[in-house]
């Protein structure tokens, strides 16, 4: 006899347990399905134990830098695999939280592969082969996706990595080759640089990161080679293969030479595909666009009823507090409310890298081409006294404002900690703020948050530090 629910919600990822939190606080009674781990990808594989990564690498890079603090340190080294340790155990501090939180809850677990077969009906295949048949009114589909392969390389977790394979190496890369410059290609190779690899970043495009505001692109690729790494912009692999002792390429750069190349590991970073295969998707008429990503709308409802989709599945941006915020959304419609449709403009974006990159609404470039007149502003960290007293003097924030109507358009830094100042950018935008409530806000001194003050005034004639 099948189970009955108000909501179903597969898969556990950010999207899908907290829309499956969220649909019980509203008093639905609620189930989710997980194939794998409570968590998902970004708890258990992605967001989380990259930035545990990260820290034991930034560490290691003060380390080596003590005497520029007046400290002595000496024989320093680096243990890969306790590295590795300790980040798959802050994922499984994480993993026992969300266990946690439906208990809490009372959302009902199950694990075992999901799939609609039916209105209202999701039948669960546990891993012992036996199948359970789930019921609901609402299904909330919350599947993720996985990494991008190479069309004539696929990953082997050998010599050639996805983010999966790199966040628990086999062993420590020499020499490196990273295809790809989003957040996920450039912060692997800023761990592994960091980390004493020789690393080259191949990007298709005219720049790394891309999606970026092209000044922040330019002070990240000068950044990155400062630290020894080779940046390769507008070009393309021609060729690649891998055996037992590594990897070979062919690299064709923007001036048209190709160069061959040995490393001994590749990590590939070119995108991601949706995980919409053998969950019922076609049978059940659910619309996909060109690319396979689920259409949906502001309420994150597909064209079939009583089908919700929400996370990497649908359109970009794919990141993991869209899906959550998504996930508080379609919880909320179910439930009878009238949540307002999220607004992409107003979703920061992190990459954690060292500087680190932070950003939220329109480049320069994009509101220009939106048709809006901007007024832009600039302020440096080496005008901040907190970064100079920090040793962290490398960085800006830039601030976009439309110059009819002084609404903040867009906001993009690069530096120290510019992850965790990002959010002030974008309550201010959420709030519809122009730059008359941003100058009249006090910013605590000293703090490197003051250069997001100066970037405000910087845009109207008014900075005070530079």
């Amino acid at each position: 006899m099948a189970e009955s629910y108000d909501v179903i919600v597969l898969g556990s990822g950010p999207g899908g347990y907290v829309a499956a939190i969220r649909a019980s606080q509203l008093g639905l009674k609620t189930a989710i399905v997980e194939r794998e781990l409570l968590g998902g990808i970004c708890l258990n594989w992605g967001c989380i134990p990259t930035k545990a990564l990260l820290r034991s690498a930034e560490i290691y890079h003060f380390m080596q830098h003590a005497k520029d603090y007046g400290l002595a340190a000496e024989k320093i080294s680096a243990d890969l695999d306790a590295v590795v340790k300790r980040s798959r155990g802050v994922a499984k501090q994480l993993n026992q939280g969300v266990t946690h939180l439906m208990k809490k809850n009372k959302v009902a677990v199950h694990m075992g592969i999901g799939k609609l077969a039916g209105k209202g009906r999701l039948t669960v295949t546990d891993k012992d082969g036996k199948t359970t048949e789930l019921t609901a009114k609402n299904i909330i589909l919350a599947t993720g996706a996985r990494a991008r392969d190479l069309p004539n390389l696929p990953a082997d977790g050998k010599r050639v990595w996805t983010y999966r394979h790199a966040m628990t190496p086999p062993e420590m890369p020499k020499k490196l080759l990273v295809i790809g410059s989003g957040a996920i290609g450039i912060e692997f190779a800023s761990f592994y640089n960091d980390m004493g690899a020789e690393v080259t970043v191949v990007e298709m495009l005219d720049r790394i990161v891309p999606v970026e505001d092209a000044d922040i692109s330019a002070h990240l690729e000068k950044a990155l080679k400062k630290q020894g790494m080779t940046i390769m912009t507008g070009a393309k692999i021609d060729k690649i293969a891998a055996d037992g002792n590594g990897v070979k390429a062919t690299i064709t750069g923007k001036d048209g030479k190709a160069v061959d190349g040995a490393f001994s590991h590749v990590i590939v970073a070119i995108g991601i595909v949706p995980n919409t295969a053998d969950i019922g998707l076609k049978e059940a008429g659910v619309a996909m666009d060109d690319r396979g990503f689920l259409k949906t709308d502001g309420a994150c409802r597909t064209n079939i009823d009583g089908v919700w989709a929400i996370g990497d599945i649908t359109a970009p941006p794919w990141l993991a507090h869209k899906a959550s915020h998504e996930g508080v959304i379609a919880a909320e419609a179910i439930a009878g409310g009238h949540p307002h449709a999220m607004d992409p403009r107003n979703i920061p974006g992190c990459t954690y890298c060292h500087p680190q990159i932070a950003s939220v609404g329109l480049t320069e470039a994009k509101a220009k081409e939106a048709g809006y007149q901007v007024k832009v502003g600039n302020f440096p960290f080496i005008g901040n006294g907190k970064a100079i007293a920090l040793g962290e003097p490398d960085g800006f924030v830039k601030t976009v404002f439309d110059a009819k109507t002084g609404e903040l358009l867009g906001a993009h830094m690069i530096g120290a900690e510019v992850t965790e100042m990002i959010q002030g950018y974008t309550v201010g935008k959420t709030l519809e703020t122009t730059e008359a409530e941003l100058m009249e806000t006090v910013f605590p001194h000293p703090t490197i948050s003051e250069t997001m003050h100066e970037a405000v005034l910087a845009a109207y004639g008014r900075a005070l530090h530079i």
